[in-house]
């Protein structure tokens, strides 16, 4: 006899208000039979149960097993349907090349899942699971996708993306996504709140001209290294002792401490790449556990700025250099490497890097980036790591 025959299968859905014990009567109402299990899903959303299971079973059961799943249903008061056919059993469990994309919004509207639907559709792609990784205070919804080509969709939801303002993770899926990464971030805009060299300018009473130098650079006029050699000469005869007071300035994005202990707690390394000054970034970066970091140098003498920096300056390239080393130093590939950044001075690092994140970014790096977050929460990162807000707290961070 043939070995290839289609197997009976079976697919059972329970709904209804969720009571302890539903489970274990569901299973013991099928143990006496020649039942195997193939697949179990179950939600519980606001107190109401879902729950499906796929089987396999002797097709002589079928009528059996109805009859008892039924006195089942009454005995818990829950709805039970049941349909069974001889078809070959497709669980997602047996399935390779998954795609996960993620989605965050605040709010997140049914218009923005039905778009997202129907860009995996317009890839070919099949929807096999949805799960929401976090409801607070953005909302995180992750679709497990089958049949896709990761490239190809990342490039079909991105449009998606700007359309329906939502943010728009896709990642292939397998063993690599659980992988040690490296997660590299920018630190002024990003990391912290607050521009650095805007800081120190203010102290100088030189902020306008700080701003002139910085709207130029922008404007393309002058490349990084120039505008910055041009801001830090106006800085000149500033008293080092500024450089204190600028740190207690500085303050974290918010969660951006929770980003950084969660990564550690589950065995990511951090680093930190900075176009600012060593001198005030130390302190914060060493007080938040991160061994690898890389930022300019202001030079200083008799106690006062010269308005020099000292040392190679840490421009576009300078960035993308230190996430190589930092990741040579972790033993760890660019392909599981994060670089997150906001501005034109991280759009190198943010090529090489296995996944380019851009932070309430300017548009020119949303669009150059493999995803964006446009929330205010640094943290929010981690959702489109797969990382849920119940893993988040299971870790013991608070958001800070």
């Amino acid at each position: 006899m043939s070995e290839e025959k289609s197997q009976f299968t079976g697919l059972i859905l329970v709904s209804g208000i969720d009571s302890p014990g539903i489970t274990k009567v569901l299973f013991d109402t099928l143990a006496p039979f020649a039942v195997t299990i193939l697949d179990i899903e179950q939600v519980v959303i606001r107190e109401r149960l879902i729950l499906t299971v796929l089987i396999s079973l002797n097709p002589d059961h079928a009528e059996s097993i109805e009859e008892d799943l039924n006195a089942c249903a009454e005995n818990l008061e829950v709805d039970i349907a049941s349909s069974f056919s001889e078809q070959g059993a497709s669980s997602i469990a047996a399935k390779v090349g998954l795609v996960h994309v993620v989605a965050l919004g605040n709010p997140l509207k049914p218009s923005a899942i039905a778009a997202v639907a129907l860009g995996i559709s317009l890839q070919g792609g099949n929807i096999e699971r949805i799960h929401r990784t976090a409801s607070y205070p953005i909302t995180a919804i992750e679709f497990t996708v089958s049949g896709v080509d990761s490239i190809a969709l990342s490039r079909q939801l991105a449009r998606t993306s700007n359309e329906q303002s939502i943010d728009i993770a896709v990642s292939p899926g397998g063993l690599m996504r659980w992988a040690k990464k490296l997660v590299i971030l920018d630190v002024d805009s990003t990391l912290i709140q607050q521009e650095v060299i805007e800081l120190l300018a203010a102290h100088a009473g030189v902020q306008p001209q700080v701003k002139e130098i910085t709207d130029r650079a922008m404007r393309g006029e002058l490349d990084f290294a120039e505008s910055l050699h041009a801001r830090v000469a106006l800085l000149k005869g500033l008293p080092s002792s500024v450089l204190e007071e600028v740190r207690n300035e500085i303050s974290l994005t918010p969660g951006a401490k929770t980003l950084v202990d969660t990564l550690h707690k589950l065995g990511h390394s951090v680093a930190v790449v900075s176009g600012g000054f060593i001198q005030v970034i130390e302190p914060l970066v060493k007080q938040l556990g991160i061994q690898h970091y890389r930022a300019n140098s202001l030079e200083v003498s008799d106690g006062k700025l010269t308005g020099l920096v000292s040392g190679t300056v840490i421009d576009r390239a300078g960035k993308a250099q230190a996430l190589r080393d930092f990741a040579a130093l972790e033993n760890i590939d660019l392909e599981q490497t994060i670089a997150i950044g906001d501005g034109a001075n991280d759009l190198d690092m943010i090529a090489i890097a296995g996944m380019g994140i851009a932070f309430n970014a300017k548009p020119a790096v949303r669009a150059a980036a493999d995803s964006s977050v446009s929330a205010p929460y640094l943290d929010s990162v981690l959702y489109l790591l797969g990382i849920s807000r119940e893993d988040i707290e299971s870790a013991g961070a608070i958001r800070k």
